[in-house]
């Protein structure tokens, strides 16, 4: 038998796209030549100090003193995983808020846990009901630990984290909040708000590519995993030997090949948040949004989310009724090279999610949206 022939596959050229949806957002030509740089071995003693700059700026990022506080390696769902293995043991109580799809996933977090799901629904395009968290926790008096995301991303809902980590405090329960489509974009107050462990992703208002995932988890919530009586049922993911590689006490130990030339990209992000000031990012990605709201009012699109519980950086519109959703987004991107993220679940065919993240967040793409908009709409039979 003779082996197959070398595939005539020329190297890959991707388009250039003004990426206005969910995520990823667009990535700065700084963070990509970063990215470009020599690779180097992760137990380099280069490469471990640049690690430990990453980890000061990720504190910095999610406004926190937690020592405990890095990047995993992989998505957004690798860093909820990492929070609910560590944290949540079979038999385990835990309140899930749920306003949307990624609420949804902490459920099914904590039930491949061995966990017992308290769920506490809220309608899709809303935030959380506090008052429902703290009637769940008054029927539930053992439940260990609240799950809530701050930015619901299926929806563009924002939720009181303050709030929720305030009743959960009142009951001695632990917090995990996801904060993907929140870190960088608008406030996130680890300290402040008294959240124990949180997750986000590196694609989307830090404005890297994807497949790195921030984690911050206080003391309290160490003392529960130390304190497990149970291992954590993944071994990647567990806290007690990726801590051995990215302590920086004493010398390292080897867990996984971390993604070497991923993790320069994430430093310049981070560098570059330093550098604009997180509170300038805040009202960067708000006055982006000001100013995208103006233009689609004006176009008759109508906002899901009411304006106290809405995400600036993610903004869902109901789909007029005679829009066709997927040929929309297909001329979008075709004639004018921007992306725009469809609904999921319950929300599907019938809202745009339109994104205004990092890099994202400027005002040339208002510019380009609104105009792209216009033309498909207009266009309209």
């Amino acid at each position: 038998m003779s082996n197959p022939a070398a595939p005539a596959i020329p190297p890959f050229q991707p388009p250039r796209r003004a990426l206005m949806g969910p995520g990823p957002s667009d990535v700065p030509e700084r963070i990509l030549a970063a990215m470009a740089r020599p690779t180097i071995g992760h137990l380099d003693p280069a490469f471990t100090d640049m690690m430990e700059q990453v980890k000061t700026l990720l504190r910095y990022a999610f406004q926190t003193g937690n020592k405990l506080t890095f990047p995993v390696s992989g998505p957004g769902s690798v860093g909820m995983e990492t929070c609910f293995v560590n944290l949540v043991e079979p038999g385990d109580q835990v309140i899930v808020c749920v306003n949307g799809v990624f609420g949804g996933r902490m459920v099914e977090n904590v039930r491949r846990c061995g966990g017992v799901p308290i769920v506490v629904e809220s309608a899709w395009g809303r935030a959380v009901d506090v008052d429902q968290v703290a009637t769940a926790f008054a029927a539930t008096p053992d439940a260990k630990i609240l799950a809530f995301v701050h930015a619901e991303t299926s929806t563009g809902a924002q939720s009181d984290a303050a709030a929720l980590a305030e009743v959960a405090r009142r009951h001695g329960a632990l917090t995990i909040m996801d904060c993907v489509t929140s870190l960088a974009g608008t406030p996130v107050l680890v300290d402040a708000w008294g959240i124990d462990a949180a997750y986000s992703g590196s694609q989307k208002c830090l404005s890297c590519t994807p497949g790195l995932s921030p984690v911050t988890f206080s003391e309290a919530a160490i003392d529960k995993v130390r304190a497990r009586g149970t291992p954590v049922q993944s071994w990647f993911m567990d806290l007690n030997l990726v801590l051995g590689y990215w302590s920086g006490e004493g010398k390292r130990t080897y867990h996984h090949t971390a993604p070497i030339n991923p993790l320069y990209g994430l430093h310049e992000a981070l560098v570059m948040l330093a550098e604009e000031g997180i509170e300038n990012a805040w009202a960067r990605h708000r006055a982006m949004h000001e100013a995208l709201k103006d233009g689609l009012e004006k176009l008759g699109l109508e906002f899901i989310v009411p304006a106290a519980e809405r995400l600036p950086q993610l903004n869902s519109v109901a789909l007029p009724a005679d829009i066709d959703d997927a040929a929309a987004r297909a001329r979008l991107l075709a004639e004018f090279n921007l992306e725009i993220g469809a609904g999921l679940g319950a929300l599907a065919g019938g809202i745009w999610r339109i994104g205004l993240m990092g890099a994202s967040a400027r005002p040339e793409n208002v510019d380009v949206c609104l105009k792209a908009l216009a033309g498909v709409m207009g266009s309209r039979e």
